[in-house]
């Protein structure tokens, strides 16, 4: 998980920092998690930075994934014909690119005036783990991330600011207690192009919602998931089995 500053709708000087911090990544490592709009910080200007999918930066996260035989993931600014949105990616380390739409834009800073919003739940296939993939504002709504596809890891990228932290520490916790799933939260540091301070907190949590690693400070946060212990869990509690049954219209 890096957690960094971004420089200000800088596609060019952010892709150079953070490829050079995956490149330095230790060899054993299986996903490499980036924070949201990692090419520009969350910009309202999408036309400025927006890449298509055979773009600079998906080439050279094939490239990289290939490489360091590593899946890598985070959002950045995609334009699809005329329309803007903010995309997480999943790059395997075989080339081959999985994606999801950030679902709930955030209208506090008029995200959904300029970008499209995404209207399917992604859950990614990678080395017998079921990975469920989100985008920053999606943490506040837990019946987008309902565990109804037993799936083992929930992870979101983001650039959530440190005025509202403590809700972003909370709701790690709750996602993870809730669903009986290791939580990921991948968020950035610094000032942003609007003023905003980031004071990091991202942090990995077990399905009782213990937490397994957490900064404020730029670095690289590792940890490692065990799938059998999570299944063990599972097993033995069984929360998930009284889940209540509805729909999303």
């Amino acid at each position: 998980m890096i957690q960094t500053h971004l420089l200000w709708e800088n596609p060019k000087a952010n892709r150079k920092v953070l490829f050079e911090r995956i490149e330095g990544l230790e060899d054993d490592v299986d996903l490499i998690i980036l924070p949201e709009m990692f090419t520009s910080g969350f910009t309202m200007n999408p036309g400025k930075v927006a890449e298509d999918m055979g773009g600079t930066t998906i080439l050279a996260l094939k490239e990289l994934a290939s490489k360091k035989k590593a899946a890598i993931s985070g959002s950045l600014v995609v334009k699809v014909k005329n329309s803007y949105y903010n995309r997480l990616v999943f790059v395997y380390p075989s080339g081959s690119l999985g994606h999801y739409d950030k679902r709930h834009t955030f209208t506090l800073a008029g995200e959904d005036l300029v970008y499209g919003k995404g209207d399917e739940k992604t859950i990614i296939q990678y080395k017998g783990w079921k990975l469920c993939p989100q985008v920053c504002y999606d943490l506040r709504f837990p019946v987008w991330s309902r565990n109804t596809e037993d799936y083992d890891v929930l992870y979101y990228v983001a650039n959530w600011p440190e005025v509202r932290i403590g809700a972003w520490d909370a709701l790690l916790k709750a996602r993870a207690i809730e669903n009986m799933s290791y939580v990921m939260g991948v968020n950035r540091i610094g000032l942003d192009g609007n003023g905003y301070n980031h004071s990091g907190h991202s942090a990995v949590y077990d399905a009782l919602g213990n937490q397994l690693n957490y900064s404020e400070k730029e670095e690289v946060l590792y940890a490692v998931l065990t799938k059998s212990n999570s299944d063990k869990l599972r097993n033995k509690l069984r929360f998930l089995e009284d889940r209540d049954d509805f729909n999303l219209v």
